[in-house]
Formats: structure tokens, sequence, C-alpha cells
């Protein structure tokens, strides 16, 4: 039987990689820690670390427990977090994952909302186009495009987009607006290089207008990007729909030009169901996403 002390001491040097400093989260002297790991690889007949000058490195043996000891810690926090959810209050650490585009376009810009209500949550906005392990508790709440095929989630279909084209009118009156595809022979392009990782109907539009003789592109590996070099009249770029609520000035260029539709999916895992703060981030972004859908359905009234 594994000593669990010397387990949490292994974690915190590996997290670390270094004795002094693991110490240091750990209120120990280098010499205790240092004790304790030699203790633990006596235990196991196998070395752990191999010791640098520049610190210390995880031996394969030591990247085997060290994956443990994570999936280990991450449920530990997860179990933690549930017990301390109370009846009326909300707070605590909630760690979000979602796509870069998505996340700083759409959700980060929202959520001063969440914070006025809840001002002791802690959220941790992890944004990338990985898709995160929830179930091995990589993350609490995965917002994504595409719909979470891990078991053990509750999983909720929240919007629709579309990828359409949007250019500024600084750069429309000083160059024109194409009327047609090949029009775009004239115009600089800018999106996402065809093998970025991105949702796949973006991918295949992208795909769809490079087969036209476009004269210049310009290519960033996510929607941020596009949509900074977009603002800055570098060219027309391709972005989801959603841009346009905050960047209402931005021009919608070849309307009948669109990727089908892209459903943006919430989930965490099903142990969480009861989770105070996943409830209230999960309600939130629902209520964000009613009031989009109403003013949105006004923008297109008024058109």
């Amino acid at each position: 039987m594994l000593d669990w002390d010397k387990l949490r001491i292994f974690h915190a040097v590996a997290d670390a990689g270094s004795l002094t400093h693991a110490g240091e989260v750990l209120n120990l002297s280098q010499s205790a820690v240092s004790r304790q790991i030699r203790a633990l690889e006596e235990s196991l007949s196998t070395t752990l670390f191999h010791r640098h000058a520049r610190g210390l490195i995880l031996t394969e043996q030591g990247e085997l427990l060290f994956e443990a000891t994570r999936s280990m810690s991450r449920r530990l926090d997860a179990a933690a977090a549930r017990i301390r959810d109370s009846e009326d209050e909300v707070f605590g650490e909630l760690r979000v994952t979602t796509t870069v585009g998505f996340g700083t376009l759409w959700l980060a810009p929202r959520l001063p909302a969440l914070y006025a209500k809840y001002p002791e949550l802690k959220i941790d906005l992890m944004l990338e186009e990985r898709v995160l392990d929830l179930p091995m508790r990589e993350a609490d709440v995965a917002i994504r495009m595409k719909e979470p095929s891990q078991a053990d989630l509750i999983r909720r279909k929240m919007m629709s987009v579309c990828m359409r084209l949007y250019a500024t009118p600084e750069y429309l009156r000083a160059n024109g607006t194409p009327q047609t595809l090949e029009d775009m022979a004239n115009f600089r392009l800018i999106c996402q290089n065809v093998g970025a990782q991105q949702v796949s109907a973006g991918a295949m539009l992208v795909r769809e207008l490079l087969a036209y003789p476009v004269r210049s592109t310009f290519t960033v590996n996510n929607y941020f990007g596009v949509l900074q070099a977009v603002l800055n009249h570098l060219g027309i770029g391709l972005l989801p729909d959603y841009v346009t609520e905050e960047f209402g000035h931005l021009v919608q260029v070849l309307p009948e030009v669109e990727s089908h539709e892209i459903p943006v999916f919430l989930a965490y895992p099903e142990e969480l169901r009861q989770s105070k703060r996943v409830a209230a981030f999960r309600d939130f972004v629902l209520e964000e996403i009613q009031a989009y859908r109403k003013a949105r359905r006004q923008a297109d009234s008024a058109e």
C-alpha cells in the first residue's frame, strides 16, 4: 500500500520540478522532502527522478506515477469543491474550457455580469482548440463547437453559429466591395489556415474560398487574430457570425456565402450535476444566449 503522504509530496515535487520549490509549497524543509522521495523510491524499487543541475526531471516510471497522482488530485479537488458547494452560495474555482475564438469574442466580454452576481467565484478560463478530458477532470465545464463524444457527460446544445465574410467600411471604401466569389481575386482574404485546428464547417468554407484565385491572403490560427486583422482594415475576414453583436460596424460581404450551421454545446461531468458553481455558470450562459438570440432576431427584423 502506497503512503498517501509520500504521494502528496511526490506530486508537489513533480509539479514544481524542484525539491526547494516543493518544500515551500508544502511548508517542509528541502531535506525532509528529499527523505520522503527517497523512501517512496525505495518502496517502489525504482528511480522516479533524474537529478540535474537545473532541477529534477521525471523518469519514465515517474511520469507514470505523476499521471496517476495528477488524476487523483483533480478528483480530490472536484470532490472538495462539491463538498464546499452550499445551498445558498456560489464560490470557489470553476475551470471552463472553450475555443480561443468563442472564449475571447463571445464569453469573456459577458463575464463581468457573472462576477457581479457571484463575486466569490474564481473562473479559470482555458482557451484552446484541443478537447480537454472532462471525465478525467482536466476541466469542469466545456463549451465546444461539436457535440462531445466522451461518456458520462451532461451535454446541452445552446446555439448554432455560421461562418461568414466581414470587412470594415473603411476597407470597402478603399478597395470596393466584391459582388461575386470571382471578384475575391481583387481582395485580401483573412482566414484560418486550412490545416489549423478549427471546426470542420469553417475549414470546408476556407477550402471553397481558396479554390478561387484570391490575390492575397493572411492566415491566423484562431478567430481572435482574424478579427484583429479585419478591424485594422487588412482585408475581408471569415468570422463566426456572433462577432457582429460586439462589432456591429462590420459589413457582411457576399451574404450568400456562409458555412453550414455549427452547433455549440455546453457539457460537464455527471459527477458535477449537483454543483452550485456549475449550475450558476450554466444558467448564466443560457440566459446570455437567450438575450443574444433576441438581439439577433430584432436586428434581422430591422433589416
